[in-house]
């Protein structure tokens, strides 16, 4: 009896490591995604329909606003970097001559330490939140914003427990959420959206840190640190994507708040969609994203090349499913809402409506990167999703946003904890 319990934990045990381990796979992502993106265009959904009849015309815009945008399409990836540039200000040729004086090694665990603590603050910021730039005098809303009060709060030493250009792990565990606000020049009349979760985030982060030495390092742990993990991983100068993303989620997935758990680990930005459930397959209702961490990933991948490492296998990511992707795909008729109620209501970012949509972005994501790269006469190598979505869909999701509705608003409202979108 005892040998047989013992084989039968043993078997669960490692069931559990398997599923854990699936559900943290970019395979993962395209395959769930996949299930619903067939439910969906089997009719069987209660909220969306696609049409892919509208790909042309979808690829079309996107290859308008690259061409704008890129006139001669040299695309560079869409990570965070992109963002400390807002205003067309040189902030990383600052940040560079701030740097003057570090190895390569150590110039290359600054920017992961920037990239990391900025894009856990990137979650959306609402259509009110504004950051005034005193150097520049810009006021800057959403993503830039929120890229230039980090860059600000990092450059002033703001998340360094000796104010050096550095993020560790004792200092975000003593920072508060009112010096946050501030660092973000949050008040009542400047409100943002999910400030206490991004807190919590950072704090969360200082906690990992500290408990993952093989990845943050022994002495004075530090979310820079991982360079030197990844730097063990890499054979022949060469480093792949997945690798990056594993660490990523290796390393953070502890950080995220009340999500679903297998035997105790936090699965992440995985969400349940009970119309996939079967009785013969565990856990088969789940479906993962890893927005965040894939975008994360992107704006890791820029540091380990000025390292001279040459990253391998890009396409094996996906494209993230956020709300200006997705809204180009509503907005341009590629999915449309079955009811208005979709459109007029607010979602919780757990509903089935809102996953759904995200699945059907990722799947359709791929679906426009091939149309674009086919009308464009260019491989995935030339014209990897990285920089599809930056030329690309993401641009262009915004810029239909905001001809269609005051503020460039998505087109479906989520309730937002600040630490998924």
């Amino acid at each position: 009896m005892e040998i047989g319990t013992t084989e039968t934990q043993r078997a669960q045990r490692e069931e559990e490591r398997e599923a854990i381990a699936y559900f943290r796979s970019p395979v993962a992502i395209r395959e769930c995604c996949g299930q619903i993106f067939t439910w969906v265009n089997e009719g069987h959904s209660r909220y969306f329909a696609c049409d892919l009849k509208q790909l042309e015309r979808v690829a079309d815009y996107v290859i308008e606003v690259m061409r704008c945008e890129y006139p001669n399409l040299q695309i560079p990836f869409h990570s965070r970097w992109r963002h400390f540039a807002a205003g067309n200000v040189p902030r990383l040729t600052q940040l560079d001559t701030q740097l003057t004086g570090l190895t390569p090694l150590e110039k290359a665990a600054a920017k992961f330490d920037l990239a990391i603590v900025s894009v856990l603050l990137d979650a959306g910021a609402g259509d009110s939140w504004r950051y005034y730039e005193q150097e520049t005098g810009l006021t800057l809303g959403r993503s830039e914003g929120l890229a230039i009060a980090s860059f600000q709060m990092f450059c002033q030493g703001s998340f360094s427990s000796n104010n050096l250009l550095q993020v560790d792990a004792l200092r975000l565990q003593t920072l508060t959420e009112t010096e946050l606000a501030n660092g973000f020049q949050v008040n009542a009349k400047n409100p943002l959206v999910g400030i206490s979760g991004r807190w919590q985030l950072l704090q969360k982060l200082g906690q990992v840190l500290v408990s993952l030495p093989d990845l943050f390092g022994y002495q004075n742990p530090r979310p820079g640190n991982l360079v030197n993990y990844l730097l063990s991983k890499s054979q022949n100068g060469q480093l792949t994507a997945s690798t990056v993303f594993s660490a990523v989620l290796e390393g953070l997935s502890d950080i995220w708040p009340g999500r679903l758990e297998i035997a105790g680990v936090n699965l992440g930005d995985v969400w349940q969609y009970p119309s996939l459930e079967t009785a013969q397959l565990l856990y088969s209702s789940l479906v993962p994203f890893h927005k965040l961490s894939q975008w994360l990933t992107y704006s890791l991948l820029e540091p380990l090349q000025e390292l001279g490492l040459e990253i391998t296998g890009l396409d094996a990511l996906t494209g993230l499913p956020e709300y200006r992707n997705g809204g180009l795909c509503l907005d341009l008729g590629l999915i449309s809402a079955k009811s208005p109620d979709i459109l007029h209501s607010s979602h919780s970012v757990g509903s089935e409506v809102i996953v759904e949509w995200r699945a059907l972005t990722v799947i359709l994501l791929d679906r426009i990167a091939i149309a674009v790269r086919e009308k464009l006469g260019m491989t995935a190598e030339e014209l990897p999703l990285v920089k599809i979505l930056q030329g690309g869909t993401w641009t262009a999701g915004r810029k239909i946003a905001a001809e269609l509705r005051t503020g460039g608003k998505p087109p479906i409202k989520i309730e937002s904890d600040g630490t998924v979108f």
